[in-house]
């Protein structure tokens, strides 16, 4: 401590310093804590009834995405968005609601788990140290949780429901007709009864065995395992979901190469959901940004599916654009389809061209060499817009079926077997990947859709293809069906009725979107509560066996790869268990003991975030998922919110796709079931912008600690050497992180959360300057003056009334910052506090009314120092529950506002005119102003244009 801090503070004993601010924080976090402040009551009984007086308030439902408690601990950017949820939750508790705010760990994951196999830590060990952490930088931050309702995703009695819920996705299907998820058992009714018949080419319900009723129920269930192609990770050892796969074709975590590879894995049926995923977007409070993101990866389009027969089978394709069906002069599939190996000849037949056959001397090479290049590539690398296009021919004909002539087909890899039928119908004079492809494997073209550009109909002439919804369709007529000089509207709808009516074809709609790959090769998750009979039948555990607890295992690892070699398959950490997973077990369906295998895949990480919304209502309920009066207080539909949902969902964009998809699929099947009142997980959401820092690296290129680099003329150096500076991310491999605790400890919790919610709009990045906090610790230094003698520590408010212009700031104030709280800008907020604040330091003395109003005003932001000031000022009770201020209109409105009199555009002179002038008195006092009279110069007025209380335009004859 410096000669001059110590003299400060000898003259100054009570001055609002960083240790009077962690001592005040303290002591009040102690408080809240022993007092329960921040326990939202539930309605009716149960543990967290609580005060009914409370619970029969309006409810707000306000929550954050479920962090992760990483080793690293906080840096300054985490807490962003819970600041800013919890001074929008106490702000709602002042304006009378019953707010539920609490915060659970997300606590699975593949993090700890590489700990674990580096250390031979268990991961619920440092998991749960981590937690701690967390937890306790988190309370310094004066953050305002229910704690009682908290909770982690490795807790057994929470991944319990987790599990149950996926038995309940087991154990349905979804009905089409009825447009929703209905129990398999009903569905096993409609066949045992002959309602429904079982598919075609399949033998009555009665006729199957066990197995192939199992296989059948499989076909409908929405969670289901199947051989699928999947994307493959040999380096981390695990399959990956889509969205877990980056725009390289690597692994969005470790950076590996992805490949596709067919094996048998859990998978979710969301695509059942397509339709309604989409439409219910529409009544979500969502940034539209983000919902066009949900949009684009779920993919609706509408076309026809048009089968081409080959030999004794049928390839199917999916087009939007049925109306160039003359058009298709050969087809490609993709090449993991499974028809392909069926229709390969033993050799090329008579006639094939060289550059088809890829060198190889039969089909049979051939595939299986493109396959294996394929197999190499990512599906985004695959669909990249590559100048040169592969493929091979696999000695097959189709036939197209409205001209019936031979058409090639082929294998390539620009075919993707997740989309559409993963077939296709190469249309290369209109379709630029076809029409490349065309140009490589000396394929025939045809123009079937007048081009508008003077290009002609020669497509052998043209440099790209030609491609246009506002045409005239050309040569596209025979016996079979005429199209010729019809639009491409009218030409679909032709086409489609007739494809209908030969049964070769039908109009439908099609989906980008995939279903969820549902496994992982993991050990750190959760176990499925799936067993396997000697016949390789799944069974679901019947409820009382849940939880199924993760066992002890040797080595926490699966077994991993070369990143580089394709040709492996998962094996994983809780397959070595053999104990665990060979058990003998009673499943209460009356065949007694019998020996199973456990499934020793793991479920994803997202399964937990899937439905933690609803654990927070009702967290210690071991009999039901939520007791269901509870989740329709806090989340059931209501004025506004049709579909339910939590009232504001705080957090960061990049998880536009993954867990929102997710969490809202499994809420729809909840919901569907008759679990919760809610169809939606999350009615308002806010996404919150991120805090930057800069990153400082050396001439390697190597970051370098941004706390020990000099700034020089410009120029910034570390250790004498020069070194770069660039915006960007914070955090501890590139040493510019700043902890929470480093600012708390030299201002004060309250100070730091000022700065954060100061620093600009919420939803947008903005970089940290440690500088800059000492703006907001000055603020409530201020702040404490006004209300406080440094020297005595005594109040100084006074029993009086405030003058004119303090009421008029202070209402002014109080309106601005009240629809500011509640539109979540914080930082103009802050703002207006602090205008009022300085107008205060100017009065002699402080009226108590005003000093108690502005401690109200920044509760919610800065909690602590108004908890301290408003006990001091003489009140018994926490401010929490206060109610906030409210302005008084006659005060808000300004007394005069300033009217710009114009001429030909000129400003002549400015009048001070009542706000509420009307238009014709205005106008009035505007001409008869003396400067206005004299501009005019006796020159007559053609028109006069008025916006009171603001402008007048006089347009002279």
């Amino acid at each position: 401590m410096s000669e001059k801090t110590t003299a400060a503070e000898t003259a100054a004993p009570h001055r609002y310093t960083a240790a009077l601010a962690a001592d005040i924080e303290a002591r009040w976090q102690d408080f809240w804590d022993k007092h329960g402040t921040y326990e939202a009551p539930n309605p009716g009984g149960g543990d967290l009834a609580g005060d009914a007086a409370q619970a029969a308030k309006p409810k707000k439902f306000v929550m954050d995405m479920f962090p992760y408690p990483s080793g690293a601990g906080l840096h300054v950017g985490h807490p962003l968005g819970y600041i800013a949820t919890d001074a929008f939750a106490r702000f709602h508790r002042m304006t009378g609601h019953n707010v539920l705010h609490t915060l659970g760990f997300d606590a699975f994951g593949l993090p700890a788990e590489q700990y674990a196999v580096q250390t031979g830590t268990h991961p619920r060990t440092s998991t749960e140290a981590n937690m701690v952490q967390m937890k306790a930088q988190l309370r310094r931050l004066g953050l305002g949780h229910d704690q009682r309702r908290s909770f982690a995703t490795i807790d057994p009695d929470y991944y319990r429901w987790t599990q149950w819920i996926f038995l309940q996705i087991f154990n349905s299907w979804y009905d089409t007709e009825a447009d929703k998820a209905r129990p398999i058992d009903e569905l096993v009714k409609q066949f045992e009864s002959g309602e429904r018949e079982t598919p075609k080419g399949t033998a009555p319900w009665s006729e199957l065995d066990e197995r192939e009723r199992a296989d059948l129920l499989g076909e409908y269930r929405l969670a289901y395992a199947s051989d699928a192609p999947v994307n493959w990770s040999p380096g981390l050892g695990t399959v990956l979901a889509n969205e877990e796969v980056t725009a390289d074709g690597r692994s969005e975590r470790g950076n590996f190469p992805v490949f596709k590879a067919n094996l048998r894995q859990w998978n979710m049926r969301i695509t059942a959901y397509a339709d309604r995923l989409l439409n219910d977007l529409d009544a979500l409070d969502w940034p539209e940004a983000i919902k066009l993101q949900q949009r684009n990866w779920i993919g609706r389009s509408e076309g026809a599916r048009v089968r081409f027969p080959l030999g004794d089978d049928a390839v199917e394709v999916f087009t939007t654009r049925q109306d160039t069906l003359f058009g298709a002069t050969y087809m490609v599939l993709a090449p993991e389809h499974p028809l392909v190996d069926g229709i390969l000849p033993e050799a090329w037949p008579e006639g094939t061209h060289e550059v088809w056959t890829g060198g190889h001397a039969t089909p049979a090479e051939a595939v299986s060499a493109y396959r294996a290049q394929a197999a190499a590539k990512s599906d985004v690398e695959r669909q990249a817009e590559a100048k040169d296009k592969t493929g091979v021919f696999t000695g097959a004909y189709a036939l197209n079926p409205v001209s019936e002539e031979r058409v090639p087909v082929f294998i390539a890899d620009y075919v993707l077997m997740g989309y559409g039928t993963g077939a296709i119908m190469a249309v290369p004079a209109h379709d630029p990947r076809d029409f490349a492809f065309a140009r490589a494997f000396e394929l025939p073209m045809r123009c079937v859709v007048e081009p508008s550009d003077g290009r002609g109909l020669d497509p052998s002439t043209w440099e790209d293809a030609f491609g246009s919804y506002d045409a005239k369709i050309v040569n596209s007529s025979d016996h079979n069906v005429s199209l010729d000089g019809l639009n491409v509207t009218e030409a679909k709808e032709r086409v489609t009725e007739w494809l209908e009516e030969k049964g070769i074809g039908e109009g439908t709609v099609n989906f980008r979107l995939r279903d969820w790959l549902f496994s992982r090769q993991r050990y750190w998750g959760e176990p499925f509560p799936i067993v396997y009979d000697e016949d390789g039948i799944a069974h679901a555990l019947p409820e009382s066996m849940l939880p199924l607890e993760l066992p002890e295992v040797e080595d926490y690892s699966p077994r991993t790869f070369d990143p580089d070699d394709a040709d492996t398959e998962p094996e994983t950490p809780l397959s070595r268990n053999e104990e665990w997973v060979h058990v003998t077990l009673d499943l209460g369906d009356g065949k007694g003991p019998r020996r199973f295998r456990r499934e020793t895949n793991t479920m994803p990480n997202w399964a937990g975030s899937c439905w933690y919304e609803l654990r927070y209502l009702d967290p210690h309920n071991s009999e039901r998922l939520v007791d269901p009066e509870i989740e329709r207080y806090w989340m059931g539909p209501r004025e506004g919110q049709p579909t339910g949902g939590v009232d504001l969902y705080v957090g960061g964009a990049e998880h536009a796709v993954l867990h929102l998809l997710y969490a809202r699929f499994w809420s729809k099947v909840l919901h569907d079931l008759g679990h919760i009142s809610s169809a939606e997980p999350f009615h308002k959401l806010y996404n919150q912008g991120m805090i930057q820092a800069y990153v400082y690296r050396d001439a390697r290129g190597i970051a370098v600690p941004a706390a020990e680099v000099e700034e020089r003329d410009g120029a910034y150096f570390y250790q004498g050497e020069p070194v770069s500076r660039l915006l960007g991310k914070m955090g501890k491999s590139l040493k510019n992180a700043v902890t929470p605790d480093e600012i708390a400890a030299e201002y004060g919790a309250d100070t730091l959360r000022l700065y954060e919610m100061a620093m600009g709009p919420l939803d947008v990045s903005r970089p940290w300057d440690t500088r800059a906090v000492v703006g907001q610790y000055r603020l409530l230094q201020r702040l404490w003056r006004n209300v406080i003698d440094e020297a005595t520590g005594e109040v100084t408010v006074v029993d009086a009334e405030p003058d004119e212009d303090t009421l008029r700031a202070l209402h002014k104030a109080i309106d601005g910052v009240r629809q500011d709280m509640e539109a979540m800008r914080f930082n103009t907020a802050i703002a207006k506090i602090t205008e009022l604040n300085n107008h205060v330091t100017k009065v002699r003395e402080v009226p108590r009314s005003v000093a108690e109003r502005m401690v109200l005003l920044i509760a919610p932001l800065a909690p602590h120092i108004a908890e301290e000031l408003w006990r001091r000022l003489g009140h018994d009770s926490s401010v929490v529950y206060v109610d906030f201020p409210v302005a008084d209109p006659a005060y808000v409105a300004d007394e005069t506002v300033t009217c710009v009199v114009q001429i030909k555009g000129k400003v002549k002179a400015r009048l001070e005119v009542s706000p509420s002038i009307s238009d014709a008195d205005l106008e009035a006092q505007a001409l008869a102003e003396p400067a206005v009279v004299a501009a005019l110069g006796g020159a007559g007025i053609r028109k006069v244009i008025v916006r009171a209380p603001k402008l007048v335009n006089v347009v002279p004859a």
